[in-house]
């Protein structure tokens, strides 16, 4: 299965790590397949800050894409691929110079603010989904037309898994990002 929407080089699955529904990061990161893309989400917690470099490692090693979610410095340090920025620090993207940065959008509005700062934004929740913060899904029909209009390559998040991932074809959605998800 192939999303239809432009990536460029950027792949077309991205893990994302959660302190409490992802214990294990760096087995999560060694399970990806090459080329995939995996977002480190530290919420402050040093013990994941000091698995990053582990991660930059594995990364490297299994020529996967490695982002640091909302702190350049220790994207910086571990030598990560770049910067993922939550939607809330979205003015901050264009503040570091990194290969790659992405951001989080959970509205249409946020979706045209990010496309000119970052290379790819994760709108979010795309579908139901039993994360904490979740709130309601946006709905293929609103994601599809954001995606179309965005001037940088759109990517699903919240609720996506191996059974609804097909409902993304045909909408301009440039691919899949995932939590729970990849455990199914």
């Amino acid at each position: 299965m192939r999303l239809d929407g432009p990536r460029g080089a950027l792949p077309a699955l991205f893990a994302f790590t959660d302190p409490e529904r992802t214990p294990d990061p760096v087995q999560l990161a060694l399970a990806l397949p090459p080329g995939a893309g995996l977002v480190l989400r530290t919420f402050g917690q040093p013990e994941l800050e000091a698995i990053a470099g582990d991660l930059a490692d594995i990364a490297r090693a299994q020529g996967l894409i490695f982002l640091v979610a909302a702190d350049p410095g220790l994207a910086a340090r571990c030598g990560a691929d770049g910067v993922h920025w939550p939607e809330r620090m979205l003015a901050q993207a264009g503040l570091t110079r990194f290969a790659l940065s992405t951001a989080s959008a959970h509205s249409p509005g946020a979706i045209r603010r990010a496309g000119g700062r970052v290379d790819a934004v994760f709108v979010s929740p795309a579908f139901a989904s039993s994360s904490p913060s979740a709130g309601r899904p946006l709905g293929l029909w609103r994601m599809a037309a954001a995606a179309r209009r965005s001037p940088c390559p759109v990517y699903a998040l919240g609720g996506v898994n191996a059974m609804n991932v097909r409902r993304l074809c045909g909408l301009g959605i440039s691919g899949a990002a995932a939590i729970d998800g990849l455990k199914r």
